[in-house]
């Protein structure tokens, strides 16, 4: 089996971050496959924001944790140290599809390269919030963006899951 293939079948969420950086050169890897992502009619409508500050992604965490309604201390990002946000220009009538291609790639590119990935949600409901709006504007960002995802990454503090058993009838071929 081939590389890709391999890294497709044995990609699964980290639930639980080493607090160890990333290299930049194997973050700005990541980063560049997911920039790579298919997009409608090439228009790239994504864009990413890479949050490496710790006071910041701390902040995002707790944003996120009010968001989801979980108790004081959760870490809805189990402790990763690198967030990925994906955000999609909604003027474009793919946009979900397209954030939803770069956080594929993000979360792939990053296990090929030994770097654990998870997609935590909630990033619409961020960027909707005067938090999330204050952000893009201190990053200069103007637009009408919504929040695709966050794609959480480090190394993960313990080996992956065995994969669940594929569900019967997933797929269907008409010859």
């Amino acid at each position: 089996m081939n590389e890709t293939l391999k890294v497709l079948e044995s990609r699964r969420s980290c639930r639980n971050f080493k607090s160890d950086g990333i290299a930049e050169e194997t973050l700005e890897a990541i980063i560049k496959a997911g920039t790579y992502a298919p997009t409608g009619m090439g228009k790239q409508s994504p864009l990413i924001i890479a949050v490496t500050n710790k006071e910041v992604r701390d902040k995002i965490a707790e944003e996120n944790r009010k968001i989801g309604g979980w108790p004081e201390g959760f870490d809805p990002f189990y402790g990763a140290p690198v967030i990925l946000i994906v955000l999609a220009n909604k003027e474009i009538g793919t946009y979900q599809y397209d954030g939803s291609l770069v956080m594929g790639n993000l979360l792939n590119a990053a296990e090929s390269l030994g770097v654990a990935g998870i997609w935590i949600h909630r990033a619409k409901e961020e960027f909707e919030s005067e938090f999330g709006k204050e952000l893009l504007e201190q990053l200069g960002i103007s637009g009408d963006y919504e929040g695709i995802g966050h794609c959480a990454l480090g190394y993960a503090a313990e080996p992956a899951k065995a994969p669940a058993v594929r569900k019967e009838n997933y797929v269907y071929y008409i010859k």
